[in-house]
C-alpha cells in the first residue's frame, strides 16, 4: 500500500531504475575529457553535468506520468510499470508541483555550467527544459522520440560533458566523441524501442504512433536487435583507432562482447516474451545493458592510457 504523496511514492515516480541511461552519458564524456587533460581535469562540473542529467531524467518521468495521465493513456489497459497519478499516489496537482520544483532545481543545477562552458550553456538548458516537456506531449505521438533520444541522452550530454570539462581553447568535441555520442544514444534507445514494443497495442488504440507502432512486432524487435550490436560496433572501431596495436586491442575489444552477449540475451527474452506486462523484465534488463555500456566504455576510453 502507497500512501498518497507520500516518501515511498515520490520515490516511485522518479523512477529510479531509469537513472543510469541518464548517467551514462555524462560517465563516457567524463572519460574522454579526463583522458584528454590528465592532471588539469576539474571534477566540478563533471559532477554538475551529473546532478543536472539525473534532475532532469527525474523531470522527465514526472512530466511523462502527469501527462499520460491527463491524455488518459495510463488506464487499467496499461502493461507497463504503474504510473504515480494513475495509481492514486500522487495528485494531479502535487504532481504539477513536483513537476515546477524538479524543473527549477534541474535549473539550479545547471547555471553553475556557464563558468565552465560559456553563455552557450543557456540555450542548452532551455532545449533540456524544452524538449523534456514536448518529448510526452508531441513528439512521442509522432514517432519522433528515438530521435531526441540520440540527441539528449548522447549527442548532447557526452559532448556538452566534455565541452565544460576541457579547458579553455581545447573544448570543442573531438570526432571520436561526436561518434560515441552516437553509439551512447543509440544504445539508450534501446530501452525505449522495448517500452514501445510492449505498448504498440495500447498506444496504437491511443493514436499514440511511435516509431513501433509504424514499424510493427517483427520489425521493432529486430531493429532492438541490430541497435545494440551498432553501438557495440562503432565503440569497437574507436578502441581499435585509439590503440593500433593488435596485442593491446584485442583485450579491450574483449570487454565489448559482456555487453554483446548480454544484448543477445536480452533480445532473445524479447522475442520469446513477445506480449504482455513480462515484457517489463527485458525493460529492466535493456536497463542494465545500458549501464555496462557506460562502465566497459569508461574502461575502454581509459585503456588508452593503462595498457
Amino acid at each position: 500500500m502507497v500512501k498518497t504523496n507520500s516518501v515511498k511514492a515520490w520515490l516511485l515516480a522518479t523512477r529510479p531504475k531509469t537513472l543510469s541511461a541518464a548517467a551514462v552519458p555524462v560517465m563516457i564524456g567524463t572519460a574522454f575529457a579526463w583522458r584528454n587533460t590528465s592532471e588539469q581535469f576539474n571534477w566540478i562540473p563533471a559532477i554538475l553535468c551529473l546532478l543536472f542529467a539525473w534532475i532532469m531524467q527525474i523531470d522527465s518521468n514526472l512530466v511523462n506520468d502527469y501527462f499520460d495521465f491527463k491524455k488518459g493513456n495510463d488506464d487499467e489497459t496499461r502493461l507497463g510499470p504503474k504510473r504515480a497519478c494513475s495509481e492514486g499516489w500522487i495528485t494531479s496537482d502535487a504532481m504539477v508541483w513536483g513537476i515546477l520544483i524538479t524543473t527549477l532545481l534541474g535549473c539550479m543545477t545547471g547555471i553553475p555550467l556557464i563558468l565552465y562552458g560559456g553563455l552557450e550553456m543557456v540555450m542548452v538548458g532551455i532545449a533540456c527544459v524544452v524538449f523534456c516537456f514536448l518529448y510526452t506531449t508531441l513528439f512521442s505521438y509522432h514517432g519522433l522520440g528515438d530521435i531526441l533520444v540520440l540527441l539528449f541522452f548522447g549527442i548532447i550530454p557526452v559532448c556538452c560533458t566534455y565541452y565544460v570539462c576541457m579547458p579553455l581553447h581545447q573544448q570543442i568535441p573531438t570526432g571520436e566523441v561526436i561518434a560515441s555520442s552516437i553509439a551512447c544514444g543509440l544504445a539508450i534507445d534501446a530501452l525505449l524501442i522495448v517500452n514501445n514494443y510492449r505498448d504498440i497495442d495500447n498506444d496504437r488504440s491511443n493514436g499514440k504512433i511511435t516509431l513501433a507502432v509504424r514499424l510493427g512486432e517483427s520489425k521493432t524487435r529486430r531493429l532492438y536487435e541490430s541497435i545494440g550490436y551498432i553501438a557495440a560496433g562503432i565503440m569497437i572501431i574507436l578502441v581499435f583507432f585509439d590503440l593500433y596495436q593488435i596485442d593491446k586491442f584485442i583485450p579491450t575489444y574483449a570487454i565489448y562482447l559482456i555487453y554483446i552477449i548480454l544484448h543477445r540475451q536480452s533480445y532473445q527474452e524479447m522475442k520469446r516474451i513477445n506480449k504482455g506486462a513480462k515484457l517489463n523484465q527485458v525493460l529492466g534488463l535493456t536497463a542494465r545493458n545500458i549501464l555496462v555500456f557506460g562502465i566497459l566504455s569508461v574502461a575502454a576510453i581509459l585503456s588508452v592510457i593503462f595498457i
